[in-house]
């Protein structure tokens, strides 16, 4: 009986890891380029120059238009437009 439990809890752990991975597969493709942020975040730039944030968990977020953000490895990037919709369209989609 607690064998099932087990197992069970497991596979409810792993396919909560798993989804995310596969969500953002959609928004890898999408954009023309990904850079990483110092925050964990990553900028997505699409392939018609409009650029998207998401966070250090796969989500989505606002950022305003003109912001300066820190990449990882130190350059900055003004953000140009906040395709906050189209990147969470992307991130939802399977």
């Amino acid at each position: 009986m607690n064998i099932r439990i087990v197992v069970a809890f497991a596979a409810v752990v792993l396919s909560a890891v798993a989804v995310p991975s596969f969500a953002s597969d959609a928004a890898t493709a999408a954009a023309g380029k990904l850079m990483p942020m110092r925050d964990g975040g990553t900028i997505y730039v699409f392939k018609d120059g409009k650029m998207a944030v998401g966070d250090k968990y796969g989500r989505a977020v606002s950022v305003e238009i003109g912001k300066m953000i820190e990449t990882a490895d130190g350059s900055k990037i003004t953000m140009s437009s906040n395709e906050v919709a189209r990147l969470d369209v992307l991130l939802i989609k399977h």
